[in-house]
């Protein structure tokens, strides 16, 4: 059984205009049928509980909807869309403006950069999204290609 490095980007909306949601779905949806590469967490602390916060989802229930479920995006966010406490438009805006503006710590965005052979210089974008795209390309790279 082969296991898949998430490529959907956190910078990903949907059709519901939310960021990262489509990665949520995609990692939640590989760990349930055993195939999220190791290292990434179906559910983390980090963006995906901001996003299942944000639009005052339960952790528990997004994950258990997913594995007994196993649905397509859109089902997935039919779903939010009927569970969600906060999805106005300012709601979405407010979480979006959140994950693009979120930056990593100092170490982690050193690890990043040094993994990919960057300079830790400021040439390249410190937001989380970009560092994590970053880390994701690394990673699929290292699993798959090389």
């Amino acid at each position: 059984m082969s296991k898949h490095v998430p490529l959907i980007s956190s910078g990903t909306k949907g059709p519901m205009g939310v960021l990262h949601l489509p990665r949520l779905w995609q990692k939640v949806s590989l760990e349930c049928v055993g195939k999220l590469a190791d290292g990434y967490p179906g559910i983390g602390k980090g963006y995906d509980m901001m996003v299942i916060n944000a639009l005052g989802l339960k952790a528990e229930e997004v994950h258990n909807f997913i594995k007994s479920h196993k649905p397509t995006y859109p089902q997935f966010e039919a779903w939010v869309k009927k569970h969600a406490q906060h999805q106005t438009r300012g709601d979405i805006h407010k979480l979006n403006v959140s994950i693009a503006g979120y930056i990593h710590a100092d170490d982690t965005r050193h690890g990043i950069l040094k993994a990919n052979g960057l300079a830790d210089d400021g040439s390249v974008l410190p937001d989380a999204i970009n560092l994590n795209n970053l880390d994701d390309w690394h990673e699929f790279h290292q699993a798959v290609l090389k």
